[in-house]
């Protein structure tokens, strides 16, 4: 087995094309083509890791946040991160990051989240747009059913809890073979008319190469006809954070309590506390303060992320309560997920979880 045999299967799952922006996903450092001799799997790269991995006979890290995230000009082990990245390639060793695109996934980690917080009618708090496509082809009647399977299989036709959704309208299609051609029906230089379905179905553009590749080899036409179109709906199954509710009606100290102990948090930092009990609850792995706003549009009762600051702690307006449980301890489950979801697929390699603390904050 090599490294990209595991960074593939990763990708199908959690696409890179998920990331944002600003991100640093995919490989850092090392060949993707060399045998893999074992994963770990961790938070943070750090040159503590990097020793983990050497000890373990480890060749590939899988990292949640990339260790290098802005450009580097020089590699002179100045801080940890050249570093790191040195003892990495000296090695042989190969970093992977799957950082907001697997945030951004609704089986990622903002979901791992809401089952420690034992949310129910989980759903996606911000959902991406421009994401979906339509893709329209024209098939001979009699292989409209093989070439619709084929696209279903592949991953399209999903709209919300439906699946094989399509359109389906008959017509007739022209075409006239040139010489070095060999086609389905008709005759070389002879006009021919065909009846045919256009069947019109969506997919995530993530995943548009496979639902390309399996219309090709489903379709009888040696020049297979389609149309894809770009769609601005919102994709409800990507995107960024997640909102959820309680069982039951909660106060709002004894559901905070009840945060601190799920997250193993030692402290958490929190706006005034009102006399509403808790009943939506939004959150965000990390760093997700810019979802406030939209926490508060769908009427959460209380928004749970990292990192934020002291002006926008008053952006909650007596509207919201804002937590903040701390970034590593909102992301901490990430390990888990990426060893799981590993695990489902193979068994015949070495996959450890790290057991370096990489958290940098320590509270008194």
């Amino acid at each position: 087995m090599k490294i990209k045999d595991i960074t593939n299967y990763l990708e199908s799952i959690v696409p890179l094309s998920y990331q944002e922006s600003y991100d640093n996903t995919g490989f850092i450092t090392g060949n993707k083509d060399i045998e893999l001799t074992g994963v770990l799997i961790t938070l943070d790269s750090t040159e503590e890791v990097v020793e983990e991995a050497i000890r373990k006979n480890a060749n590939l890290i899988i990292a949640h946040h990339p260790i290098i995230f802005k450009g580097l000009k020089k590699i002179t082990g100045s801080n940890y991160i050249e570093r790191t990245v040195i003892k990495a390639i000296k090695n042989d060793i190969a970093i992977y990051a799957v950082h907001t695109n697997l945030d951004n996934i609704i089986t990622g980690v903002n979901s791992v989240l809401c089952d420690k917080l034992k949310l129910k009618n989980c759903r996606i708090l911000k959902p991406v747009t421009n994401e979906l496509r339509k893709l329209a082809t024209f098939v001979p009647i009699n292989h409209a059913d093989t070439v619709r399977n084929a696209l279903f299989k592949a991953g399209a036709g999903h709209i919300g809890n439906y699946d094989n959704c399509s359109f389906n309208s008959t017509g007739s299609g022209t075409f006239k073979a040139g010489e070095n051609t060999n086609p389905f029906a008709g005759e070389k230089h002879k006009v021919h008319f065909e009846e045919e379905v256009r069947i019109e179905t969506v997919y995530p553009k993530a995943i548009e190469h496979q639902i390309i590749h399996a219309l090709t080899k489903a379709h009888p036409y040696e020049e297979v006809a389609y149309d894809i179109y770009p769609i601005e709906n919102r994709y409800e199954k990507a995107g960024a954070g997640m909102i959820g509710e309680t069982e039951n009606p909660t106060d709002v100290l004894s559901f905070l309590k009840e945060i601190k102990k799920a997250l193993n948090a030692k402290v958490i930092r929190h706006t005034n506390l009102s006399d509403k009990p808790i009943e939506k609850v939004a959150l965000c792995g990390g760093a997700g303060s810019f979802l406030l706003n939209e926490a508060i549009r769908q009427k959460a009762d209380i928004f749970i992320s990292g990192d934020f600051k002291y002006h926008e702690f008053f952006d909650a307006d007596n509207k919201i309560v804002i937590v903040d449980a701390g970034h590593y301890e909102t992301e901490q489950f990430t390990k888990e997920l990426i060893y799981d979801t590993l695990k489902k697929k193979f068994n015949n390699f070495a996959c450890f979880l790290s057991k370096i603390n990489t958290n940098p904050i320590n509270y008194l």
